[in-house]
Order: structure tokens, then sequence, then C-alpha cells
């Protein structure tokens, strides 16, 4: 039996990137998958190749959006016992005197108010179904600060942190939450902020294992976690990182 079947579970920012590649690995498990994001088009094209997967337009920065998209959610699958919280930006790089106002507000908007949303959203309807796995998608840098990201670096360093008190508080009532942190994933996102691929030459060097990890390292660590496989673990922090945080 796959160790997902008969699970539904949601995943924001699934268009493309790590999203997708949760999507495809949580499909693979035997479960059914809600893809949201800002891109509908896009996310249709990657849960019209899944099996029983639909996708749903929503903005993670919106409460309502998310609220909306879960209700939509529980409508064509009948509950939710899943989430992967894993929509974010990158933002602009550069010391805290060049983070703009503007670029902080938006980065903290999609990377931690947003997860704060999307749980917010989830959560009436994982507590209806008797309880659930909610895994959020943190960062290396929500480990160890990235230099000139400080937006980025506070965003995932509060994700790692609303991670744990979700976990506190709705443990009795079988609620898992979990963090996973990636270090650097060649996605749409990243490599359009880093196309140069003598820059990956040198990031690759920075992991013992020699090379980058890819998204679909990270979706198998984030599918165990949503599975009854890691039943006994929850308010943990998980690196993905190749090795780069043992330096």
């Amino acid at each position: 039996m796959a160790e997902l079947s008969g699970a539904v579970i949601l995943v924001t920012g699934a268009a493309m990137g790590l999203g997708e590649a949760v999507a495809r690995c949580a499909t693979a498990a035997g479960a059914k998958v809600a893809l949201v994001d800002r891109e509908l088009a896009a996310a249709q094209k990657v849960a019209g190749a899944l099996s029983g997967a639909r996708a749903y337009k929503a903005d993670v920065t919106s409460a309502t959006d998310m609220e909306r998209a879960c209700g939509e959610v529980i409508r064509d699958f009948g509950r939710l016992t899943g989430a992967v919280n894993n929509a974010g930006i990158g933002g602009e790089k550069g010391p805290l005197v060049a983070c703009s106002p503007d670029n902080w507000s938006r980065v903290i908007g999609v990377n931690l108010t947003g997860v704060y949303n999307s749980i917010r959203a989830e959560l009436p309807h994982l507590l209806a179904a008797g309880g659930g796995s909610i895994v959020n998608m943190a960062s290396m840098a929500g480990i160890v600060s990235d230099i000139n990201m400080p937006a980025y670096t506070a965003s995932k360093h509060g994700v790692v942190g609303l991670t744990k008190a979700v976990a506190l508080d709705y443990g009795l009532k079988n609620i898992r939450c979990n963090a996973v942190c990636p270090s650097f994933v060649q996605t749409p996102m990243t490599l359009a902020g880093m196309p140069d691929p003598k820059v990956w030459e040198e990031i690759a060097k920075l992991h013992p294992i020699g090379r980058t990890v890819t998204a679909t390292e990270v979706a198998e660590v984030v599918t165990f976690l949503l599975s009854t496989r890691a039943g006994g673990m929850t308010g943990s922090v998980h690196l993905v990182d190749g090795g780069v945080g043992a330096h």
C-alpha cells in the first residue's frame, strides 16, 4: 500500500519548483493533491498530469483567499488530511539599509504571513478529519543567516518558530507540524535569480556531497513527514542541504 493512500494533501506554491515536486511525490505515494497557486493556468497544467489532482487559485497573502481555497478543496475532496505550505519568494538582495520597506513587507507577507494564513485556513479542516500533518517549507536560511537577505532570513526563521508553536498548541489534537529546510535547489525561481551556471558550480562546491540537492530529494522528505511513518515527529526541523550545515 502507498504510504499516503487515502490522504488528501493541499500544497501551496504548487505550480512549479518545490511545490510541483511535492505534488508529484505525494501523488506517487497515493495521495489526492490540491494544488494551490496564484497562477491557476500553470497549476492546472501540473494537475492535469497527476491522477486525481485539482488546481485552485489563491494568493497566500490573503486570508480570505486561503479560506475560500480550503473550502473548495473540501467541496471537491470531502476532507483534508495534510498540507504543505510551500509558497515563497526570495525578494531583493542587499544589506538591511538597502532592504526597502516595500521589499520587507512583500517578503514577510508571502513567506511568513502567507504560512500563517494557510495554516489558519487549513486547521479547522484537519481537525474535522481527526488530525493530520502540516509541513512548512522553510530554508537553510531558517537556521543560519544568508548574506544580503535580511527579509528572507527573518521570514524563514519565523516559519521555523511558527512551526514549533503550532506543534505545541495542537499536538494533543493529533496535528503534527514540521519544517523542512532545503539548501540551494535549482528551481525556476532560483535559476531566474542566479542564471549563471558558474555560480551554481561554486555553490555545488559548498556541499559535502559535491552537488546541490534536487527538488525531488526535498519532496521525498516532505512526503515522509506527511505520512504516518513520521507519526512520532512534530515540531522538528529537517535540513535537506547536502551537508552544507555540517560546516
